[in-house]
């Protein structure tokens, strides 16, 4: 996309000297470029939670894709969420839309986390004064505050960072959801419907994305089969539900043949209602994915399958949350049965049923 843009960089340097970061102005309206999915916006809580704190009088919106318009549910500290589909292959005709409409909202200060800097010269042709993002090669050049990029932490940690570009230091970097009420009452009412006070919830799926990506999160349905078997043998008490994701429809309808009659199995409608459920189980077993997040967003015990991935970089340091890694970091289903059943029971040792 940068090559698109070429004929405007002889004028950055003039442009930039007019919007130094030296100019005081009002922060009455913020605007924040987040591409990224759901897991990525909800690791992106605590950095929109550090701009409302700060500019507690300021309107905050955000521009994420279609598929993560959900996650914005369950923050409140968002006004408004616009929509471009970064993943599209947009052409230079929505790329100078998406411009216009930026520039006619009258932003006094954005930031992105993309480091690329093609998505540094889109803020800059916004005209937005105060323009922070991750200095890397070029961005600095259409940036008023450059931030370092540090990947090697905590991605809610990461994007913390972006903060310094407006002075904040923000002390908390572990995301929270906010529930909503009629997604309570919609969770509790599917527990009366089941029975059930306390279950574990199981979410077995991940995003189609990460699979187009070639990694392989998902762990076996005959694998979970054993989990809960061998769960359910030291404690026969324990309840399971099964959460489905848009995703998981393979998955799921092979753990109903297997396991269908000993566990029950929900799709909520949204990620409001995933939340809310996910808030009020005693654990959640899951893979690397959105869900997980909402785990940690909503301080549920969690026991988190990965494969490649570093938890470090995902998973905040927590006796709460449990993070199983495949041997060799390679694929999840590696993991074995066992290791997850020992995990498990650890935290239903120390998380009551009431």
């Amino acid at each position: 996309m940068v090559f698109m843009f070429l004929p405007w960089l002889a004028t950055v340097s003039r442009f930039n000297a007019v919007l130094s970061t030296g100019h005081t102005i009002s922060m009455s309206r913020i605007l924040a470029l987040n591409p990224g999915g759901i897991g990525d916006q909800i690791l992106f809580f605590p950095t929109l939670q550090g701009l409302r704190d700060r500019f507690s009088r300021s309107r905050i919106e955000v521009i994420v894709e279609p598929r993560s318009q959900g996650a914005y549910r369950i923050c409140p500290w968002v006004d408004e969420t616009l929509l471009f589909d970064f993943k599209a292959d947009p052409s230079l005709a929505d790329w100078m839309n998406l411009v216009g409409i930026i520039r006619d909202r009258h932003y006094d200060a954005v930031l992105s986390v993309g480091s690329s800097p093609a998505i540094s010269l889109l803020l800059w042709m916004t005209g937005i004064p105060t323009r922070v993002g991750y200095g890397a090669w070029l961005t600095e050049r259409f940036l008023t505050r450059s931030v370092v990029l540090d990947r090697n932490q905590y991605a809610a940690a990461m994007y913390a960072d972006l903060l310094t570009g407006f002075d904040i230091e923000q002390g908390n970097i572990v995301p929270k959801v906010e529930v909503r009420p009629d997604d309570i009452k919609w969770a509790n009412q599917y527990l009366d419907q089941i029975g059930a006070k306390k279950p574990i919830i199981l979410h077995p799926g991940a995003s189609k994305l990460a699979e187009q990506k070639g990694i392989r999160k998902l762990y076996p349905a005959e694998s979970w089969v054993q989990v809960i078997q061998k769960l359910s043998q030291k404690q026969p008490d324990l309840v399971f539900t099964v959460a489905q994701g848009p995703d998981d429809q393979a998955l799921v309808t092979q753990l109903k043949q297997s396991i269908g009659e000993k566990v029950t199995f929900v799709q909520p409608p949204d990620i409001g209602k995933l939340a809310a459920l996910i808030s009020l189980s005693r654990l959640l077993l899951c893979v690397d994915s959105a869900p997980m997040h909402l785990g940690v967003g909503t301080g549920t015990p969690l026991v988190a399958l990965f494969g490649p991935t570093l938890p470090g970089k995902l998973l905040p340091v927590d006796p709460r949350f449990i993070a199983l890694v495949s041997p060799e970091r390679t694929q999840v289903d590696r993991i074995p049965v066992d290791s997850i059943v020992q995990a498990a029971n650890k935290l239903l040792s120390v998380s009551p049923v009431s």
